[in-house]
Formats: structure tokens, C-alpha cells, sequence
């Protein structure tokens, strides 16, 4: 029996209402002010997880009561602190590799300092998240018969560790690519390092995200913003939308007012064992989870316990490696969601009437891990 531990924290203010009904009667700050002074708590306990190979798995769930705003604007020393009480009850509890969910991932030096201070290794799941959001994003727009060749593609939050990475993995197999982020800068070195590597590609950068997807063909969501920051009316008919991050980059009035694109909910993997019980309401079927975590319980079914996905950047032969081993242990993806509702092949038929007619063109671009 292989053990690990995840942690996780609420990404809205109303997540503290579900599980405190009676804080939606004060005002956030309050409220948000009071939790900061709790300590990490035992949220869920993840069991019959069974591998392919037959190996086993069981995990916890630790709770931290920050929103991401406390997490993102408090120092990073503090945060730190709250994170090593987090770890240090997954070392007492027994978990063998502790997982980083959300903005736990995102804060400070994304791990690091975190792994000197604990007995047991520690990853942010991104290259798992990675490898899967680029997965799902070219199967959607092979079965929406896009010409890859010629489709313009997007990647929202690129000089993020998620967003550069998944940048690199997706070159290969397209053509146009548009590159956004805040800081110009950033994006200009990112631009020079692909183009000197993928000479084939066409690349421009914008710094407004709204602009930028006005066009796009697929779009790929992982900025670290703390809110929506696309709308329903900046998306052009037929679009794939592949919302990586949490809280969503994606309003969530696009699921109500654009019947026209198809928009996933980006890394949500199935485990493997039928009697799987996460332990823990995700908002998702049985038996799913987000890629982050994911990561986490592959690593440990693997005995891979080290420090596999840490700090600002992702290689590409980890994104590679982990893809294979979720394989090989039975993990794949959730097939498609919109908004935490399955997607099925009506529905997309649907969507892809909303394309312009055009001959029929190759539509092959599978990514090769």
C-alpha cells in the first residue's frame, strides 16, 4: 500500500459558506481574517485507488482555510508556515509524497523552500497538468475538425511554469500561436526561445487577454488570476476553450450565453480502481480528480518519491515521463466537460455546426509525448 497526502484550500468565499453555513451572515474579510488563524485541517481520506499493476493506494486530504487572496498577498514566510503544518501532518499521518493544490502551488518559490523543511518530497502536479490539458485540447479540436495547420492558437497565462510548458509541448504541432501574459517583457524572451527552437512557428504576443482570443481557433486557459477574465462575447463561434486554472479563466456566463464553443474543464483525470472514493466533494463524478493530485498519486504508485515538479519551470522530459507513467498505472482523462458536465458527441456535433463550410482538410496533429 502506497500513501500520499494533497492539500488543498477554498477558492472562493463561498466555499467557506458550504462547509460553514453560518459565515455567509458576516463579511468576507471577517471571515477571511478569522480563518487565517486556524490551523491546516484533515479535509478527506482518499481510499481504494488500485493501479493496473495491482498496487494500491490510499491518501489525505489537508485543508488549508485560505482563499487565494490571503494566500497570494500574505508574506511568504507566513504562508510558508501554514504550508509546513500542512506537511507535517501528512508525515504523521504516513503519506510517503505531499501534492500542492491551487494557489499552495503558486505561492512563494512553488516548493521549494517547502522541501527543505519536510522529511517527505513534495510536487505541484504541473507537469501531469501539462501533459493532460494539451492531451485533451488537441483530441477536441481533432473531433471539431480543425486544420491545425492553420488555426490560430492561444495560451493565456504562457510565461506561467503551467503556460510555458504547455507552449513547448503544443509547438510541434501547430503553426499560428499567440502568446499572453501581463508583463511584455517576459513574453518577448519566451517568444525569441521558441522561435529558435520551433522555426516552423508563427508567433505574436499581446498583453490583453479579451484582444487576444478574439480570433483564436483553441485557447488554452492557465493564467494565475484570481477571477474570470474572458467573456462570453470575446469568443469567436467554434472555438475549443481549455480552461486549466482555478478559480476559472473562463466566465462561467460563456456556458450559459455561448452554445457555440466548446469550452473544457482542463485536467480532470479518472483514477483507476472501481471502488476509488476520493474522499472529498470536488464538484466532479466518482473517481475524479484534478491533474495536480492526480500527479501526486501517480508519483507515489510509482515509488517515484522525490521532489518531481517543483519551482518556476517544468521540463519536458518530466511532462513526457509522467504522461507514461499515468498510463502505465491506469489514469486517464475524464473524457470531456464543460463546467463540470459531461460533454457528449451530440453536443459537440452541435458546436461544429456553428463552423463555416469549408472542403475537407487533414485534421491529424495528435501531440507526441
Amino acid at each position: 500500500m502506497r500513501r500520499f497526502a494533497f492539500i488543498l484550500h477554498p477558492l472562493r468565499f463561498d466555499d467557506f459558506a458550504r462547509k460553514y453555513p453560518v459565515t455567509r451572515y458576516f463579511p468576507s474579510r471577517l471571515v477571511e481574517s478569522f480563518f487565517k488563524h486556524i490551523d491546516p485541517v484533515l479535509a478527506g481520506h482518499v481510499t481504494g485507488v488500485r493501479s493496473l499493476t495491482g498496487e494500491e493506494l490510499e491518501g489525505w486530504l489537508i485543508g488549508l482555510p485560505l482563499t487565494p487572496q490571503i494566500i497570494l498577498h500574505s508574506p511568504y514566510d507566513w504562508v510558508l508556515k501554514k504550508l509546513e503544518k500542512a506537511g507535517k501532518m501528512a508525515e504523521d499521518l504516513g503519506a510517503e509524497i505531499l501534492g500542492l493544490g491551487a494557489f499552495t502551488k503558486i505561492a512563494g518559490d512553488r516548493g521549494i523552500s517547502l522541501s527543505h523543511r519536510l522529511r517527505i518530497p513534495v510536487t505541484t502536479g504541473n507537469s501531469y497538468t501539462t501533459a493532460t490539458a494539451v492531451e485533451g485540447t488537441l483530441a477536441a479540436a481533432q473531433l471539431m475538425q480543425m486544420d491545425l495547420s492553420s488555426a490560430q492558437v492561444v495560451v493565456v497565462g504562457a510565461t506561467g511554469s503551467i503556460g510555458r510548458a504547455t507552449c513547448f509541448v503544443l509547438a510541434p504541432s501547430v503553426h499560428h500561436l499567440r502568446l499572453v501574459a501581463r508583463h511584455g517583457e517576459q513574453l518577448d524572451l519566451l517568444k525569441a526561445l521558441l522561435s529558435h527552437q520551433f522555426p516552423h512557428l508563427d508567433i505574436d504576443v499581446s498583453t490583453d487577454a479579451r484582444q487576444a482570443v478574439l480570433d483564436a481557433d483553441i485557447v488554452i486557459a492557465v493564467s494565475s488570476a484570481p477571477g474570470a477574465i474572458v467573456e462570453p462575447g470575446d469568443l469567436k463561434p467554434g472555438a475549443v476553450i481549455t480552461d486549466v486554472a482555478r478559480p476559472r479563466n473562463i466566465s462561467a456566463q460563456v456556458s450559459q450565453k455561448r452554445p457555440d464553443v466548446l469550452v473544457l474543464d482542463g485536467g480532470v483525470i479518472e483514477v483507476p480502481g472501481v471502488h476509488a472514493d476520493m474522499g472529498f466533494n470536488f464538484g466532479f463524478p466518482p473517481r475524479m480528480v484534478e491533474a495536480c493530485m492526480a500527479e501526486t498519486m501517480i508519483l507515489a504508485l510509482s515509488h517515484r518519491l522525490e521532489n518531481f515538479t517543483i519551482g518556476g519551470e517544468i521540463e519536458m522530459a518530466k511532462v513526457s515521463e509522467i504522461h507514461k507513467l499515468g498510463q502505465h498505472h491506469g489514469f486517464k482523462l475524464a473524457g470531456f466537460r464543460r463546467f463540470e458536465r459531461a460533454i457528449d458527441d451530440a453536443e459537440i456535433e452541435r458546436i461544429r455546426g456553428y463552423l463555416p463550410k469549408k472542403d475537407p482538410r487533414d485534421v491529424s496533429g495528435r501531440v507526441s509525448f
